[in-house]
């Protein structure tokens, strides 16, 4: 069963016992994504660390390939 469609039957259902229909599958993704995001960078603080920026940094200390040379 998908999610839209577990999604319909438990509106159905709601509707029949007469409570709030729930919210749609992804309303709340961002809310979610951010939050979790917020988690870390709180965790990151509590323990000493940079809150932000800290994978940008850690991909500037890959090595870069180095070019062609031309011929």
């Amino acid at each position: 069963m998908s999610t839209t469609q577990q999604y319909a039957l438990d509106a159905h259902r709601a509707r029949r016992h007469g409570e709030p229909t729930p919210p749609a599958p992804g309303t709340h993704d961002w809310r979610v994504t951010r939050a979790l995001r917020d988690h870390h960078r709180f965790r990151a603080v509590l323990a000493g660390r940079p809150a932000h920026g800290r994978v940008r940094r850690a991909l500037s200390r890959l090595p870069r390939p180095r070019p062609r040379p031309t011929r």
